[in-house]
């Protein structure tokens, strides 16, 4: 038997969080001891291999490795990660469900994934030692990019700008600079909008709401896109707020409900012993 109160098909990684939670059950059945990457890594392949979508690491790394209180940064190509402090006594993660999801979202998933392929395909051109977008500065493709057609050039515009914006974003949750936190948020919501083309009006919706609520620090969409959720870094005091204006508001431009809910950050999948009550 399976229960779960993560919205399946929002954006909030449920398939990951069925996948870990089953490889970790069934190696403690079977007694096989996996480490917590290996696992993780299993749980790619079964969403490129059964599923069909080519899916990155993070999802199921976050499932596997995550730490309660702390926000988790990944190198997704050495697979070392670093478990960042978040101090959440000034603030609050809510989760906004659009409650809509675009039939769009798996097979753009993939397109994205091509596109960004052929962006780097081109740049090697110029600079022949990269291997991925991650290996260019926002320098460097700000010199190179007139020789990328579009789409290509939006696509990779959004990832290495996106990059910049991670790692600005692990040096303002170390100063709990929530104000700097919440800028990159929007900004990086307008980049998936704008050069990445994965939000949909609901998602916009969501998130130009929320920039008008004080107490407000930022707010993005999160997962595939097309439909599911919007991150939002709320001022604790200011939730119930937050809660009531985008629940109203939303109701009135999309004649949608948006469920709201907060979310804590937790450790990931553990086994949980159940004493028997007979």
């Amino acid at each position: 038997m399976l229960q779960s109160d993560v919205p399946e098909g929002a954006g909030l990684s449920s398939s990951a969080a069925l996948e870990i939670s089953t490889g970790l059950a069934l190696t403690a059945l079977s007694g096989i001891n996996i480490d917590r990457i290996t696992l993780a890594l299993a749980g790619q392949k079964a969403e490129h291999d059964y599923v069909g979508t080519k899916s990155g690491i993070m999802d199921q790394y976050t499932s596997a490795l995550a730490r309660k209180n702390h926000a988790l940064l990944i190198d997704c190509r050495t697979l070392e990660a670093a478990h960042i402090p978040l101090d959440n006594s000034e603030i609050v993660i809510a989760i906004c469900n659009s409650n809509v999801r675009h039939a769009l979202a798996s097979s753009e998933y993939n397109t994205r994934r091509a596109e960004c392929e052929r962006g780097v395909e081109l740049l090697q051109q110029f600079l022949p030692n990269i291997k991925a977008l991650r290996d260019v500065s926002v320098r460097e493709f700000e010199e190179y990019e007139e020789n990328l057609p579009e789409p290509v050039r939006r696509r990779c515009c959004h990832v290495v700008t996106e990059n910049d914006r991670t790692l600005e974003a692990v040096e303002a949750l170390r100063r709990s600079d929530f104000q700097r936190m919440g800028r990159l948020m929007f900004e990086s919501h307008e980049s998936l909008r704008a050069d990445y083309e994965v939000s949909c009006a609901e998602l916009d919706a969501l998130v130009e709401i929320a920039g008008r609520i004080e107490g407000v620090f930022g707010a993005r969409m999160t997962g595939g896109g097309f439909g599911g959720c919007t991150v939002n870094l709320v001022r604790r005091e200011n939730l119930a707020q937050f809660r009531e204006i985008v629940s109203r508001e939303y109701r009135k431009r999309i004649n949608l409900k948006a469920d709201i809910c907060v979310a804590e950050a937790s450790d990931g999948a553990q086994e949980i012993e159940i004493q028997d009550q007979a």
